[in-house]
């Protein structure tokens, strides 16, 4: 079931728990076809949404929920080693919103949470991948720092996602400029 905030409801960012696990797997499954990505080689089909907490549980791992203020999740984000790559690098995964809470700056605030987690866990440089027709997350990692690659990084079998991004986690490199 979709639920925006209610009027002026406070959003907080806390740390997936397991208890999250079904919450977060419906943030998925709802966003992730609003922009087509469905079948193989997209996230959607990744074992690991169904049980989240489990996944980025390890080190050099989180996963970051946001929360009204009723309690119900309205979107989230993580960072993990990214597979098949340098250990200096994270991936940022699994990063979306519910429609009704977009455009409020949470995205933002997510990012830069996320951004921060992974420097502080120790990867020099954060990875991303997403999809052409993506556009505003595209433009929020931008002005966030990172730069368009020529293709993608490591083995993360998202073969579906056309659009390849990293940033340098360089502690002057961290704020952004939105």
């Amino acid at each position: 079931m979709r639920i925006g905030p209610a009027q002026g409801a406070t959003l907080r960012l806390r740390s997936m728990t397991t208890s999250d696990n079904s919450a977060v797997r419906e943030v998925i499954h709802t966003v992730m076809p609003e922009f087509g990505a469905v079948g193989p080689g997209f996230a959607l089909s990744d074992p690991e949404v169904d049980a989240m907490a489990e996944a980025y549980a390890g080190p050099g791992h989180a996963y970051v929920v946001i929360e009204d203020a009723r309690g119900n999740i309205v979107g989230g984000g993580g960072f993990a080693p990214l597979e098949g790559g340098p250990s200096d690098v994270a991936e940022l995964r699994k990063m979306y919103l519910y429609a009704s809470v977009r455009g409020q700056g949470l995205g933002r605030r997510l990012l830069q949470h996320l951004i921060e987690g992974a420097r502080k866990a120790g990867f020099r440089h954060l990875y991303l991948e997403t999809m052409g027709n993506m556009t505003s997350a595209q433009a929020l990692y931008e002005r966030f720092g990172f730069r368009r690659l020529d293709g993608p990084w490591g083995q993360t079998g998202h073969g579906g996602c056309d659009v390849h991004y990293a940033k340098d986690l360089a502690p002057s490199s961290i704020n952004s400029t939105p």
